[in-house]
């Protein structure tokens, strides 16, 4: 999973991204000091996982990973390539969401590229710049529909497709709420920017942070997520870069001195997960115990698949435990007495938690 973090020059994007990832991308105060898109590889924090290890004591522990990119920021015109405008939407191009980080404080110390904090002005100049790249993609779309059209009529459809969505686009819409045409499913290689699922990332300060709901650009940028359907998390990026640098207990010790009960990464990766339809199942042992991320719906063979595709391929049947089966026994052999140890098959769709050891032959 690759999630693209995003938003104009000086919101907190960079310093969430170092908090996050420890992959030390400048920041500083002044616009576009990301001028290529850093990645960093973080590790999916579970719980679950680190049970098993306990109870194992693994060779080796493998989380699930994101893919956070933190992307030069955006200015008005950037559709048109103003600023670092084409750098800017070809990298979101790549990614399968978008984490929009948006500014909710006052800082006389920091530069805002538009002079002053309005987090609505702000999330609608990203939105209008996706909306507007968009549109040349689709009037090329409808373009090319219309030339194949001549040799082939099923085209025309296609064609009268995007011009609905054109349309919808010329009202300064997102390709997300348009519902007269499922876009992505009927046409899964149209790359829309504004398509993209979004989580914003309200960046707050420390009082804010405490009571965001008492911030009244945090519930102005609940009230527009609200009308796109879309997910809030209140952060302060500059607590979760202090979090960053603490281990375990201090770590707690910390959270819960703040009153929260997970930090802004935990809090991030739950809401993409869910965002993008997304779940774990475990494997474990005494060489390793590891997560993998799937999406929900997926049967056995195809989870199996995603260690090796020898496992799909020669797929006979998965011995299936839920984790808090497997916490209630104690052990696998307590669990398997039991009886809660079940044999699966091809049909199976993989749970949330599920430990399995897939059975195969090549």
């Amino acid at each position: 999973m690759k999630l693209g973090i995003v938003g104009l020059p000086n919101v907190g994007k960079s310093t969430l991204f170092n908090a996050i990832t420890n992959a030390g991308a400048e920041s500083a105060n002044y616009p576009f000091c990301t001028i290529d898109p850093n990645v960093g590889m973080v590790a999916v924090p579970d719980a679950r996982l680190d049970k098993l290890s306990e109870m194992y004591h693994p060779k080796k522990t493998t989380p699930a990973v994101i893919e956070f990119v933190d992307i030069a920021g955006l200015v008005k015109g950037a559709s048109r390539g103003e600023g670092l405008g084409n750098k800017f939407l070809g990298n979101i191009r790549m990614t399968d969401a978008i984490v929009h980080v948006v500014r909710c404080f006052d800082d006389d110390n920091v530069i805002h590229v538009e002079g002053s904090t309005d987090p609505v002005r702000d999330m609608d100049t990203i939105d209008l710049e996706l909306v507007m790249a968009d549109l040349e993609m689709v009037e090329r779309r409808i373009d090319k529909a219309k030339k194949a059209a001549k040799g082939d009529k099923k085209f025309l459809q296609e064609a009268a497709d995007f011009e609905g969505l054109r349309d919808w686009l010329n009202d300064g819409k997102s390709a997300r709420s348009y519902e007269a045409v499922d876009i992505g499913v009927e046409y899964p290689d149209c790359e829309l920017l504004s398509l993209k699922p979004v989580i914003y990332a309200a960046n707050l300060d420390e009082d804010g942070f405490s009571d965001p709901q008492s911030v009244d650009y945090y519930k102005q940028v609940e009230q527009r997520a609200r009308e796109q359907g879309a997910q809030v998390i209140p952060v302060c990026a500059k607590l979760e870069a202090e979090i960053a640098q603490l281990d375990g207990e201090e770590k707690q010790m910390f959270l819960d001195d703040l009153g929260v009960a997970e930090s802004g990464l935990d809090r991030l990766v739950k809401a993409s997960y869910t965002l993008l339809g997304l779940i774990s199942y475990l494997t474990s042992g005494e060489d390793e115990c590891r997560a993998w991320t799937i999406t929900r719906g997926t049967k056995a063979p195809q989870a199996a698949g995603k260690i090796h595709s020898d496992f799909e391929r020669g797929f006979i049947r998965a011995e299936v435990i839920s984790y808090d089966d497997l916490m209630v026994c104690g052990t696998m052999a307590a669990a398997r007495e039991k009886g809660l140890i079940r044999s699966e098959g091809k049909e199976y769709v993989v749970q949330d938690g599920d430990i399995i050891l897939f059975r195969f032959n090549v």
